[in-house]
């Protein structure tokens, strides 16, 4: 088995980088890819923990892009990070994610939650601080018992009063990923950051549409996906020959009902299949 969809302490997981490659040895998985969301800086360290337990990694990113007046997630697989396309985006998504960081604290502070930048910033990985350093705060008052509600409570409508709720869109990123080595693969389709309110035949159309700008495919298994999803993304890899992916979006603590590897009460087991489809997508031997 294999997850080609994993967080960590970077962006919005609780797991350091390098404690996800122990958790993948500790799961039986061959082989992970780390997605954290527009950011690429837990990748050496899980490269290097993953060497060390013997199990095989492709770094990646969980790119979020605009695509015809919605928000998608992307995940980015197998690129080169110092390639001048791929350098092109990140710094523009880099500029965006840790734009107007004191500004907005003070949102969030107004809400009537004890916060500063100062308290923000032993929570920040590296040098700066993002939107992330600010929610791994906010995890750290226990508010929720999830991360997700932080977002909705604070940081999106933050976001969105300080006009920073832009992202780079799908036809400027997925050629870009692609001239980089990469290969991309849309998640979790079914979600409000996804195709989420489209018919079956107006997903269709919108798949295909990202597919002719670069899309490579799509993930074929996903935690919460019905039966009806896990069908139609089988539909769409078989009918117009899409590299299948899978992953269970793991964040650990920050979503305890998803495992590494295996998702809800054991509901996936991701194929090698599909890693070494990647690998060979990428050219990597």
């Amino acid at each position: 088995m294999v997850d080609l969809h994993v967080h960590s302490r970077v962006s919005d997981g609780s797991f350091r980088p390098e404690e996800l490659a122990k958790q993948a040895k500790k799961c039986g998985l061959s082989a992970f890819t780390l997605t954290d969301h527009d950011n690429i800086a837990g990748n050496d360290e899980a490269a290097a923990a993953a060497k060390r337990e013997g199990i095989e990694f492709i770094n990646g990113m969980e790119l979020t892009a605009e695509y015809s007046g919605r928000k998608i997630h992307i995940v980015c697989m197998g690129f080169d990070p110092n390639h001048p396309s791929f350098q092109l985006i990140y710094q523009r998504i880099r500029s965006i994610k840790e734009g107007r960081i004191p500004e907005m604290i003070d949102f969030v502070a107004h809400k009537g939650v004890d916060i500063s930048l100062d308290k923000v910033r032993e929570f920040a990985q590296g040098r700066s601080i993002d939107r992330y350093a600010i929610m791994r705060y906010l995890v750290s008052l226990h508010l929720y018992d999830r991360a997700q509600p932080l977002w909705d409570n604070y940081l999106d409508p933050a976001a969105v009063a300080l006009g920073l709720d832009v992202n780079i869109t799908a036809e400027e990123a997925l050629p870009r990923i692609r001239e980089a080595g990469g290969v991309t693969s849309l998640a979790h389709f079914h979600k409000e950051i996804g195709l989420k309110g489209l018919t079956r035949k107006e997903q269709e159309t919108a798949i295909l549409h990202l597919h002719s700008m670069g899309l490579n495919g799509m993930e074929r298994f996903y935690p919460n996906y019905s039966d009806d999803d896990a069908a139609f993304a089988g539909y769409m890899i078989e009918k117009y020959d899409l590299m299948p992916t899978g992953g269970t979006d793991f964040h650990g603590a920050n979503r305890p009902d998803v495992a590494m590897g295996t998702g809800i009460e054991g509901n996936m087991a991701v194929p090698y299949e599909f890693f070494a489809g990647v690998k060979r997508r990428c050219g990597i031997i």
